[in-house]
């Protein structure tokens, strides 16, 4: 098996590949080509219509407990307990808490790079990407952030699409109200 950072830089990768064929899908706009990048720029670039862009994916997994059950990892029973404690607590409040969290960490990074979009996986299988839509109103964008377009694929193999987070534009129609 592979280092921890082999592992990373290959679900990177995926992940990349998955956003790709998905946006070119939506938009038909192509993009090719991708590479894995060093510390202080994106984790990914590649050719979008023939112009360089730089990708920084992050996965959704919730808590460090929950991302080791998802990868398999043998589980102390100190981080057996944690995850149980997780359990407990309602799935969109844990959905809306980690997606908030990583989206503030996320924004307070600085990269060398003229254009990044963000791209985020939900590595976590009990959320899904309509109730992200659903609980679309109490995510949270720093104002100041480093990313041209934010993204969302809704499941780890990106059979429920994209979801877009940022900008305005690309955001998803807000539910029409009941009469």
């Amino acid at each position: 098996m592979g280092s921890g950072r082999d592992e990373k830089i290959e679900l990177e990768h995926e992940a990349a590949r998955i956003f790709m064929r998905l946006y070119e899908r939506r938009f038909g706009i192509k993009m090719r080509h991708i590479w894995h990048n060093e510390p202080r720029r994106p984790d990914v670039s590649c050719y979008y219509d023939d112009q360089k862009l730089d990708l920084e994916i992050a996965h959704l997994y919730g808590s460090e407990a929950e991302a080791m059950h998802i990868l398999g990892r043998e589980l102390s029973p100190h981080t057996h307990r944690e995850l149980l404690t997780l359990m407990r607590m309602p799935a969109e409040a844990r959905l809306v808490a980690a997606l908030n969290s990583l989206l503030a960490s996320k924004a307070e990074k600085r990269y060398d790079s003229e254009r990044v979009w963000l791209v985020i996986r939900n590595a976590n299988p009990l959320w899904t990407k309509d109730e992200m839509l659903a609980h679309f109103p109490k995510l949270h964008l720093p104002k100041q952030h480093p990313f041209e377009q934010v993204w969302v694929i809704g499941d780890m193999a990106g059979e429920s699409g994209l979801l877009a987070l940022f900008p305005p534009q690309h955001q998803p129609a807000p539910p029409k109200k009941r009469d």
